[in-house]
């Protein structure tokens, strides 16, 4: 079988993981130890996990974040989520036909008490913003407890290889997010206050003020897997209930993806953007051939990058609106390296039987309605969707519904980069200190902090290029007013400065031939998130000077005296210029160096180069036509936005109405991936969310055995 492992990747290293023996349908796979049954069924291009039992619809993945319940197989006859559950050595996988047989239980089982514990503050979540929070209390000398439901902490910076923007002394800008992570981790292993529990996943608040884990207790396979360095091994593990009563808790608990109702969203090969990025930065497999992205955001832009760098070819990106959202230098990236980006344009369908086989988009208009002609089908494998995220808020709501001293961070608050995510924690911690008595000030900095790091884009401008023709000085190639002074930061001799207090001014240059001016050490250039400096010398020659660029490829194809194509900010074509060095620097962290030799007219226009590619974006000849109304609001009970419309229009304004009527929100998730999008159909409607009752969430928030919950133990008749 076809091994779709990534092997060489220009910023991770390789898996060195042992391999372990499991089977699929009674076939044998190999498998890397500690990984997830997701991963390991993907590496070898399985992407089919069942067939729902209601239409027989192919399941696959959506979110690899456990907010889901499409990835279900069954594990040594019992179902689980693929993205969650670790393989083991002789692990029994087969797919789910059906409704799954549910585990005999004994007649008398044999129970055992619920564990009971008391911390000061419960952290939920180990991603940026838990982890600063817990490092905050940490330093207060406050007793603190961070549960996770990974095998490491990080939460979604271990899936990030770019360098982030913001700021270098406050939140580590120009660091690939994988450092902060680990940068973060080591800070939570330092202090003596810290208990950190990974694989364990939070079920629900009680009206008591505990709250219910799912705890899995096994050996460390590899390192200290209580920070996260290290993977459990899931089949030797035991999974235990326990009550946590916290006199404080914090929600770290992130975002899950948003959904799109569109026919076809459903096909294995759709899936969103964090589950992708999972698949290829943390597990290192090769998710997909051909990619299609929906959405211009920074997830959606990002990904895309992530997808070149892994190999993947990237067919297209459609926006909705008039322009991306995301940052300009991500869009950057990506026209520099020859992907195409539809703007005011909508994803009408993905299209194939079992698996994505393409994807059919349409231009919009000020209303954003798909223009009748507009059509056009792209030749695809998956479909990322990246259209934004929802706050992971329920464990907030239901903590202040019992009055429980709670406060929020990150994600799960509002949805901002992971960089406003550190300062919003550090924030909850220093609430949560005062909370038990502590009179440490939380300082009107942070605050002013987040609302920066948190912004959206701000003006495009227009930047003149250097008149200067003499010496070695830096370009900038970024035009957006956005967060980010790394470059700043960076520069030996202090040469490039942000104008005015607000880092998201554009930077400029004050070096002056004669006096205090550059010496080419190209530190800039490494360290820029944007990859939007380049630097141009002619202290060699006038008429050939050297551009300098960055460049994050594998360079194994490359070589000095290669033609290669250069493109400016835009991604426009220049021309052809040679190859003169390819430097490795020692603290570039991958980032290498291209040196190139271009005529003078177009030396200070040249942004990036452009490695020829096979893969091409070109739309197919003909518009891929999909008929069939089977536009899937609710994933678990395969409910469509026809029979969901069609209620709405006969009066119903319940969810709970709808839930009994339709099933819409009965199924595994617990309405977590339909709600938001039964809400957006109600607004579709015309009806006013005032109109509309909210539906009741159940007492425990993620799917849990009730075996665990009542602690029984396996007896000998078993």
């Amino acid at each position: 079988m076809t091994s779709h492992r990534i092997d060489k990747h220009p910023i991770l290293p390789p898996d060195l993981r042992s391999d372990v023996g499991v089977t699929w349908c009674g076939q044998p796979l190999t498998a890397k130890l500690g990984e997830t049954i997701a991963a390991a069924l993907f590496a070898h291009g399985i992407h089919i996990f069942g067939h729902h039992h209601k239409d027989s619809a192919p399941q696959g993945i959506f979110c690899a974040n456990g907010q889901c319940a499409q990835c279900l197989v069954l594990a040594d006859g019992r179902p689980v989520k693929a993205c969650m559950t670790h393989v083991h050595p002789g692990m029994c996988i087969t797919p789910v036909e059906g409704l799954p047989s549910l585990p005999r239980v004994p007649a008398r089982p044999e129970m055992s008490p619920v564990a009971n514990v008391e911390t000061q503050v419960l952290v939920l979540g180990g991603g940026p913003a838990g982890m600063s929070a817990a490092i905050e209390l940490g330093q207060q000398g406050v007793s603190t407890l961070i549960v996770d439901d990974r095998d490491r902490l990080g939460g979604k910076l271990v899936l990030q290889t770019h360098r982030f923007f913001g700021s270098v002394d406050a939140v580590y800008a120009g660091t690939r997010g994988i450092a902060i992570a680990r940068r973060l981790a080591d800070e939570v292993r330092r202090s003596p206050n810290i208990t950190v529990w990974l694989n364990s996943t939070a079920l629900a608040v009680f009206s008591d003020g505990n709250v219910g884990i799912l705890r899995s207790v096994g050996p460390p396979k590899t390192g200290n897997s209580e920070v996260g360095s290290g993977l459990l091994d899931r089949g030797a593990s035991a999974d235990t209930y326990t009550l946590v009563k916290p006199d404080v808790l914090i929600v770290a608990t992130g975002a899950r993806e948003r959904g799109l109702v569109f026919p076809g969203n459903t096909l294995p090969g759709v899936y969103g953007a964090g589950a992708f990025q999972t698949l290829v930065n943390r597990d290192l497999v090769r998710a997909a051939d051909r990619l299609f992205i929906v959405g211009g955001g920074n997830v959606g832009l990002i990904a895309g990058y992530h997808a070149l760098q892994a190999g993947i070819d990237v067919v297209g990106l459609a926006e909705v609106l008039p322009r991306c959202g995301g940052y300009k230098v991500h869009a950057d990236k990506l026209a520099r390296l020859g992907v195409q980006i539809y703007t005011s344009h909508t994803v009408l369908s993905a299209n194939g039987a079992d698996h994505v086989e393409s994807i059919t988009i349409s231009q919009v208009d000020a209303d954003f309605a798909a223009i009748p002609g507009t059509e056009r089908s792209f030749a695809c494998d998956t479909v990322l969707i990246a259209v934004g995220l929802n706050p992971v808020d329920e464990f907030t709501r239901k903590a202040r519904t019992y009055a429980m001293k709670v406060f929020d961070a990150g994600d799960a608050q509002a949805i901002a980069e992971a960089s406003a995510a550190m300062f919003t924690g550090r924030i909850a911690g220093r609430q949560a200190a005062q909370a038990l008595g502590s009179t440490a000030a939380i300082p009107e900095e942070w605050h002013q902090m987040v609302a920066v790091l948190g912004s959206r884009p701000g003006r495009t401008l227009t930047r003149d290029l250097p008149a200067r023709q003499t010496g070695v000085f830096p370009v900038f190639h970024c035009t957006q007013e956005i967060p980010c002074n790394p470059c700043t930061a960076v520069c030996p001799h202090q040469l490039i400065e942000i104008p005015g207090d607000d880092i998201r001014h554009l930077p400029v240059f004050t070096g002056v031939p004669g006096g205090k001016d550059c010496v080419g050490c190209a530190q800039c250039l490494t360290i820029c998130p944007g990859l939007a400096i380049t630097l141009v010398d002619y202290r060699k020659s006038q008429q050939w000077p050297t551009v300098s660029v960055a460049y994050e490829f594998t360079t194994e194809h490359l070589h000095t005296g290669d033609a290669v194509v250069i493109v400016d900010t835009q991604g426009n074509v220049l021309g052809e210029a040679t190859i003169t060095d390819i430097r490795h620097t020692k603290h570039s962290d991958h980032t290498v160096i291209m040196q190139l030799a271009v005529p003078a007219a177009l030396a200070k226009q040249v942004a990036g180069i452009r490695v020829p590619a096979a893969w091409s974006g070109a739309p197919l000849p003909e518009a891929v036509e999909h008929l069939a109304d089977d536009a899937i609001v609710c994933r678990c009970e395969r409910v469509t936005a026809g029979e969901i419309r069609a209620r709405i229009r006969e009066g119903y304004r319940d969810l709970n109405e709808l839930k009994a009527v339709t099933r819409a929100g009965m199924g595994a998730c617990g309405g977590k991936t339909c709600t938001a999008l039964i809400l957006r159909l109600f607004r579709e409607e015309g009806i006013p969310f005032t109109e509309v009752t909210e539906g009741t969430l159940r007492p425990l928030f993620v799917e849990t055995p009730l075996e665990v919950l009542a602690g029984v133990r396996e007896t000998a008749d078993d």
